[in-house]
C-alpha cells in the first residue's frame, strides 16, 4: 500500500500535522491553492509564561487577492530574528530548549531569513523538523504534479501520479471531499483521528495541545512527541 497525504504548508505547525506526515509514504505540499489570511499558513502560537502568543511571518497581501500560497512573498526579512528572540525569551527555560532546539533554530532561521516566499520558508522548516523527529516520508511540491478536475479531482490526479492506493485526509475535509472519485480511481480514503498526544507542563503552568511543534520540542525529546 502507498499512502499519500496532501496539505497546504503551514508555519512551524502543531504536532498533529507531523503525525499525518509520518503516517504517509508521500507527503505533498499543496501550495497551488489560494492563500487564506489569518490562518496557519504564516503564523502559529507558542506558550509564554504569561500565556499563548502568535509568531507571524509578515507577508504581502495588499492588492494580491486570490494569490496562491506558492506566490505569497515575505514582506519583511527581519521576521526571523524577531521570532528567534521571542522563542528564546518565551521558551529559554524549558527543559529541552537550550540543548535540543536552540542550536537548530539558529541555523534554520538564518537560512529561512534569506527566502522571499512563504511557501519556501514553510517547506524548509517542515523538512528540518521532520529530520529532527526522525520522519522519513518523501516530500513533493504540488506544482510539480498534475492537477485536473474539480476540488477533489485535483487531489485524485496527484495521488494517481504518485501511485497511491490510499489517501489519508485530515478530518476537516469531510465536508467537501467526494470519496466516490477516489474509489473510482482505485484509491481508498482514510480519515485521520488525532489522538490525545502526551501532555507536558507549558511555560504558563497549563497545557494547550494545538500550539506549534516548537513549543512541544522545547519541552520533550523527539521520541516522546507522539
Amino acid at each position: 500500500m502507498t499512502t499519500v497525504v496532501i496539505l497546504q504548508s503551514n508555519y512551524v505547525p502543531w504536532r498533529g500535522y507531523f503525525d499525518l506526515i509520518r503516517k504517509a509514504d508521500d507527503f505533498v505540499f499543496y501550495d497551488t491553492v489560494q492563500f487564506t489570511k489569518n490562518d496557519w499558513r504564516n503564523r502559529n502560537r507558542i506558550v509564554t509564561p504569561t500565556g499563548p502568543v502568535w509568531l507571524t511571518v509578515p507577508v504581502a497581501t495588499s492588492g494580491q487577492f486570490g494569490q496562491t500560497i506558492e506566490t505569497v512573498r515575505v514582506s519583511d526579512p527581519r521576521w526571523a530574528s524577531r521570532h528567534l528572540k521571542t522563542l528564546q525569551s518565551a521558551l529559554g527555560n524549558a527543559p529541552c530548549f537550550r540543548s535540543q532546539l536552540k542550536p537548530r533554530l539558529d541555523e534554520w532561521f538564518a537560512a529561512a531569513a534569506a527566502m522571499d516566499r512563504l511557501s519556501a520558508v514553510n517547506q524548509f522548516l517542515v523538512a528540518q523538523l521532520m529530520q529532527l523527529l526522525g520522519i522519513g516520508t518523501r516530500l513533493h511540491d504540488a506544482a510539480d504534479l498534475p492537477q485536473k478536475g474539480d476540488r477533489t479531482g485535483r487531489l485524485v490526479s496527484i495521488c494517481q501520479a504518485l501511485g497511491a492506493t490510499c489517501y489519508l485526509s485530515g478530518p476537516s475535509a469531510r465536508s467537501y471531499l467526494d470519496e466516490t472519485q477516489f474509489l473510482t480511481a482505485g484509491i481508498t480514503v482514510e480519515w485521520m483521528t488525532y489522538p490525545a498526544y502526551p501532555a507536558y507542563r507549558q511555560m504558563d503552568g497549563g497545557y494547550e495541545a494545538g500550539v506549534s511543534i516548537l513549543d512541544c520540542l522545547a519541552h520533550l525529546p523527539p521520541e516522546k512527541v507522539f
